[in-house]
């Protein structure tokens, strides 16, 4: 006989999994590791304090926020310390360290803890904290320095300790092909933000998450894939397609976007239709901005973008549930 005293009954669903938000945080955190090792190697150990610097500033201001609102303190989820890291994969090497803390500032107070915390944002912090960098200090975020140059650890950056480079996408701009090779920009030997000139390093870090089941192919694959189907249909100027489409599939902050940021769980859609019909608008969006808009970057605005087309993404692609008829009049509103 049971002894069924001992039973206890719940409410469903009765769902059990070893993964939480920490773990996949984690993962993602090892995911950039190999980005981080190329950043350093191609522009020093400023790199590698940028990204130290933006990632203890999310941890003390998702913190203080807590003690001022008298919440626990959640930055054990490990999801601070990961905005951080892509915050500062989102500024130059030769930006100052005061600039990646009130871009973390903007993170996690403004996008991510006023609007209830992780879950609750209706945008993706790191890319909330670029567009807000970008607006407040637009010179000294597209003040790129060429690979291996001699820079200080801390203070400014001045025209003596670097050579000033521009970007693949500066040149494409113009509907010319980068100086740049693509091996080159395969391996992240090119100006740019600090993670985002390494398309092979993203990739494993892409690959890993994959194999953990952290994110799924559909967005980043659907992101990809647009902007190398439009750009080699479409390509700008009298240049080779193949090397058009590559160029801009491997340089800019595609790769980063896509594997990353677009993945994001609370911002992006949950089926995977919308998912990838949630990839194919990013990539639109992107080339759109490349080709028309007065930046050469568009993978930061086209998701964030995006982010804000969500909740209708998830309504119009919601499978309807099995045997229940719609009536037919709450349809038609």
């Amino acid at each position: 006989m049971y002894d069924l005293s001992k039973v206890v009954v719940t409410s469903s669903p009765h769902i059990k999994a070893a993964d939480d938000t920490r773990s996949m945080m984690l993962d993602v955190l090892i995911a950039l590791v190999p980005a981080l090792c190329v950043a350093v190697y191609t522009f020093g150990p400023r790199a590698l304090m940028l990204t130290v610097v933006s990632m203890i500033a999310c941890a003390v201001f998702e913190t203080i926020y807590n003690k001022i609102v008298k919440h626990p303190n959640t930055i054990g989820d490990l999801s601070c310390l990961v905005t951080g890291a892509l915050i500062a994969f989102n500024v130059p090497v030769a930006a100052s360290w005061w600039m990646v803390v009130f871009g973390a500032l903007f993170a996690i107070i403004v996008v991510k803890m006023l609007f209830g915390g992780i879950g609750k944002n209706f945008m993706n912090p790191a890319l909330g904290a670029r567009a807000f960098m970008m607006a407040s200090w637009a010179g000294m975020m597209t003040t790129w320095t060429a690979p291996h140059s001699d820079l200080p650890l801390f203070g400014t950056v001045t025209v003596t300790d670097a050579i000033s480079t521009a970007t693949p996408l500066s040149a494409m701009k113009n509907g010319a092909l980068p100086d740049a090779t693509i091996l080159e920009m395969f391996l992240g030997q090119h100006g740019g933000v600090i993670g985002e000139t390494s398309a092979a390093a993203l990739i494993i870090g892409g690959l890993y998450l994959l194999w953990r089941k952290v994110i799924t192919i559909n967005i980043p694959a659907a992101y990809i894939l647009t902007v190398a189907v439009i750009t080699f249909l479409f390509p700008m100027g009298d240049v080779s397609r193949i090397d058009w489409m590559l160029s801009q599939v491997l340089s800019g902050g595609l790769m980063l976007g896509a594997i990353f940021m677009a993945t994001d769980y609370v911002t992006s859609p949950v089926t995977p239709k919308g998912q990838i019909i949630f990839g194919i608008g990013c990539g639109l969006l992107t080339v759109f901005i490349r080709y028309f808009g007065g930046l050469p970057e568009g993978v930061s605005y086209s998701i964030l973008i995006m982010n804000t087309l969500v909740w209708a993404i998830d309504k119009i692609t919601h499978p309807r549930k099995f045997g229940y008829a719609l009536d037919k009049k709450k349809e038609a509103q």
